[in-house]
């Protein structure tokens, strides 16, 4: 910074540098006199030590002439209102030579006008920095493309001020910044509101409105730190600060219609409402919807740990007998206050959660601070844990939240709720590995709640096409990006589908790549009917066409089409979904023979209605899922025995024990702990197989090493073999052209956390990144894939600060009490026998009754708790609740004191006087 500012100085060592200029120290005193008139840092104010290198000088230094500077010192003081005239006599100008000064330093934004006088003729006023000039220059695109360390001197101003003096700050931030406005909606019914709690009160004040762009979005895009909050039009002006925004070129003329419009989809994603707090109880300048990951105003109360600068009255608390854990309340909250925990009681009694400390009785140092808080505000649950069907879902499914609506008969909330983190929920409860239900608390009393089937339940829903639930698609200001902004998903399996799915709803123009003809990826070509019918997966994807999401199909990239093609059109970031498409054999000898397949490939004919009957007997190699699938469906096509023969024991199987089960009722033997060992032909066809005996399928450290005993086999007679023992990625020319590393299985390697590739404009996930794993890892994949490429088409967001991890903790299940529950049995769904041995789903999802029933066995594990300490009162953790378990209570009514900025002083000094007395006392209590 100070080589950006510094002015070359000594002119011993640089007047023969022919850029030299030297130095107007006249110029440099008056912007020193200029700078120290309208900061807020006393010490410099009153002790007149500013420096060169500080921001106010070299900001001012940047954009203003000296003449203009000479100006702005006539007026003495900051806000103290003059008209033209005036200020001509006060300077020996003429009115016109005034006019267009005074128009050139409104531009600018270091001149601020109103109407307040009884006539309503304009005059004008030096405003502060913060709230004023430093954000009024950051409105004016021109000027802060000329000077953009402009961005960083509005950074500076909203902190360094502040440094000394947070802790003293009484609640209602003392006439200093911003102030929270409670979300209307959540204070309606309170009889102790007051009307300037109130955003409609404010609005009724006034007869003119004006938006404009967000300058805390801007500055921190312009510094490089955005959080993915993307800058538009955000903030309303209100009276004079609505014409004065007009007439300067930073703002247009709305109605009020339209900036209550404006609120209501600012609620809807998740802006906190804050009024500018300098002037008083009768007047407010603006109204602004903040993104909490760059708003100014919570970031410096967030980083100094001193929530009263900004707080509304209230304050959030949950009931607790009626949180479900959803955790909606968690995402949105914009200061990390509220956090999953539990509800069980502990063997030690009722779980009791930490609280922020806070200035109020202590003595307040820079080891107080948070210079992390973007990233704590982001932490979704305490240490010691939540419930456990969320933190094993691979997606963080609100399962408490959506089991809760169906037990009360609300579906299609239910399903809206479930479609936040996974758009294929009926893709799910047909084929889910059910983690959820591995945890489930309630597992540790009988059975765990049969979560799946209840989630099946409710999203067949949605196979009613009247029932489909179309989520609103928009950008945070309104509208769609539209076509400078195209992103394209190559793979139309659940990874890329979800990736498409959430960038549509974030508003962007979607196009889908597919090289098949028809969608769904391995959903629709490698899982058989009967366990997922192909019109629930066509009836989801119908939601995305409806969203406006665009297909291609039968178009292979790499070759039909290439990336670099793609980026040429005009798609600026590209989402690699293509999974694993191909199949692997064992390598032993024969396995080349008339008669072997892969399971995969085998799958995928029978999907596409290119299978043919097969003759004899079957042997599947393989013990997961896939085989599984692989041996029923083969069970299907041959009058053979069909047998599966695996490395693994009959309890250390990858595949799930119903499917298993499955299996072996529909007359598959299972042989388990051998290893195919040569592949038997006679004339080029196969007719057996051997296996070796498997001794160890892992070594020591949990990594996959089998040990066979050679000496010990068996020989199986057949005629076809299906080796389904793995998956392996299928690329083509995807690659051509492009930066994108790959691993020696053919994997492509990326970022953990982001999924960004060597390729910047790339990214990925799903199988082709991760390896084979099942549909719902997928979909989780997708949707943090959709959160990277978003922010990588908007310039200056960083993809790391205040990203939200999904982390989850499950809390202890060994220390619980649990005192009472409903001791019905775990619900049953039933079967359609006549469609046993066909290629049709036989499972029959749960009847009303038995959702009903089975949601009473949940035993409720989770629940959110709020720090009151940290909580800042905005109320949007009431716009998400679904459950009636959140509201605000006004609690702090001091907080809504509102004082001029002149007469903060007056608030801070007895309540400073007072914290010190505080301090002083708990150290002689202490002592």
């Amino acid at each position: 910074m100070k080589e950006q500012k510094n002015r070359l100085t000594n002119e011993r060592d640089y007047k023969q540098d022919p850029n030299y200029v030297a130095p107007d120290k006249e110029k440099e005193k008056v912007i020193k006199r200029l700078g120290e008139m309208i900061t807020d840092r006393y010490a410099v104010k009153l002790t007149h030590t500013m420096s060169t290198d500080d921001p106010e000088y070299w900001a001012l230094d940047e954009v203003l002439t000296k003449e203009e500077a000479k100006f702005l010192l006539s007026f003495k003081k900051t806000r103290v209102n003059y008209d033209v005239e005036q200020l001509a006599q006060m300077n020996h100008m003429s009115v016109e030579e005034t006019q267009k000064m005074i128009d050139h330093l409104i531009w600018i934004g270091v001149l601020e006008q109103n109407r307040e006088n009884a006539d309503k003729h304009l005059q004008y006023d030096v405003p502060v920095f913060v709230p004023g000039s430093a954000e009024f220059m950051m409105m004016q695109d021109p000027l802060t493309e000329q000077h953009p360390n402009l961005a960083t001197f509005f950074n500076l101003m909203t902190q360094m001020p502040l440094e000394g003096v947070t802790p003293m700050v009484p609640m209602g931030g003392a006439g200093i910044g911003m102030h929270v406005l409670p979300v209307e909606k959540a204070i309606e019914s309170c009889s102790e509101s007051v009307s300037v709690e109130h955003l409609s009160h404010w609005l009724n004040k006034y007869d003119k409105y004006s938006v404009g762009q967000c300058t805390c979005r801007k500055q921190q895009a312009m510094r490089g730190e955005g959080s993915g909050e993307i800058n538009g039009e955000f903030c309303v002006g209100v009276g004079d600060l609505a014409e004065y925004c007009v007439d300067r070129g930073t703002g247009r003329y709305i109605t009020y219609d339209e900036a209550m419009e404006i609120f209501k989809r600012s609620e809807r994603h998740g802006f906190v409402h804050q009024i500018t707090n300098i002037d008083g109880e009768d007047k407010i300048v603006g109204i602004c919807n903040c993104a909490p990951g760059v708003c100014n105003a919570i970031r410096t109360s967030q980083l100094y740990n001193t929530p009263n600068m900004s707080r509304s009255a209230y304050r959030a608390h949950v009931q607790k007998d009626k949180c479900v854990a959803c955790g909606k309340c968690v995402e949105v909250c914009p200061v990390g206050a509220a956090k999953l925990g539990q509800k069980l009681c502990t063997k030690h009694g009722e779980m009791t959660y930490p609280t922020t400390k806070l200035p109020d009785e202590t003595k307040w140092t820079a080891d107080n601070w948070n210079p992390h808080y973007r990233e704590d505000a982001k932490i979704n649950c305490y240490e010691t844990g939540t419930a456990p069907c969320k933190t094993a879902c691979p997606a963080h499914l609100a399962v408490q939240g959506y089991v809760h609506m169906a037990g009360e008969g609300r579906y299609l909330d239910a399903l809206k709720l479930i479609k936040q983190d996974n758009p294929f929920p009926a893709v799910c409860g047909a084929i889910c590995n059910r983690r959820c239900e591995d945890e489930c608390t309630r597992g540790t009393i009988d059975q765990p709640i049969a979560i799946d089937e209840i989630k099946k339940f409710i999203a067949a829903q949605e196979l009613k096409e009247e029932n489909r639930y179309i989520p609103i698609c928009e950008k945070d200001d309104g509208g769609m990006w539209g076509p400078d902004y195209k992103m394209a998903v190559i793979g139309a399996g659940p990874a890329g589908l979800s990736c498409a799915y959430y960038l549509r709803t974030r508003g962007y123009d979607v196009t889908v790549f597919e090289k098949e003809q028809n969608l769904g990826g391995m959903l629709m070509n490698g899982i058989p009917s009967f366990r997922l019918e192909k019109d629930v997966i066509a009836a989801e994807i119908d939601v995305l066409k409806k969203m406006g999401v665009e297909f291609r199909t039968g178009v292979e990239v790499g070759k039909d089409t290439t990336i670099p093609e793609l980026k040429a059109e005009g798609y600026k970031a590209f989402y690699l979904a293509i999974g694993c498409q191909g199949g692997r054999k064992a390598g032993v000898p024969g396995e080349d023979a008339e008669g072997v397949q892969t399971g995969v490939e085998f799958l995928r004919k029978e999907n596409q209605g290119q299978g043919s009957r097969l003759s004899g007997d079957v042997v599947v190699v393989g013990g997961g899922n896939v085989a599984v699938d692989v041996a029923r469906t083969a069970v299907r096509v041959t009058d053979g025995k069909v047998t599966m023969v695996c490395l693994e024991g009959a309890l250390e199987m990858p595949a799930a024990p119903d499917e298993v089960a499955e299996a072996k009722g529909e007359g598959i033997e299972i042989r388990n702990g051998w290893g195919p060992k040569e592949v038997l032909t006679e004339n080029g066809k196969v007719t057996g197989i051997v296996f070796k005996k498997c001794t160890r399928v892992k070594d020591e450290t949990g990594r996959f090493n089998p040990q066979y005993d050679e000496n010990e086999t068996i020989t199986i007679s057949c005629s076809n073999v299906l080796m389904s023992i793995g998956q392996s990625v299928v690329l083509g020319d995807l690659l051509k052209g492009t930066k994108v590393e790959t691993r020696r299985n053919g994997g492509i390697i990326a970022d953990p956390v982001t999924y960004q590739t060597a390729d910047p404009d790339i990214f990925t996930g799903g199988d082709v990144y991760s390896g084979p794993k099942f549909a719902i890892d997928a979909i989780a994949a997708g949707k943090m894939a959709c959160e990277s490429m978003h922010r990588h088409v908007h310039p200056g967001q960083s993809q790391t600060i205040a990203r939200d991890l999904r982390k989850f903790i499950e809390l202890n299940k060994e220390d619980i009490v649990i005192e009472s529950y409903d001791n019905a049995k775990r619900q049953v769904p039933g079967k359609v026998k006549e469609l046993e041995g066909t290629f049709h789903d036989e499972r029959l999802p749960f009847t009303e009754e038995q959702v009903q029933a089975e949601a009473k066995r949940c035993l409720g594990c989770g629940a959110t708790t709020v720090d009151l300490n940290r909580c800042i009162g905005c109320g949007l953790c009431t716009t998400r609740c679904e459950f009636d378990a959140i509201h605000l209570s006004r609690d702090l009514p001091d907080a809504s004191k509102m004082y001029k900025a002149e007469d903060k002083f007056k608030a801070i000094a007895p309540y400073a006087a007072k914290r010190e007395m505080k301090i002083l006392f708990g150290k002689k209590k202490d002592a």
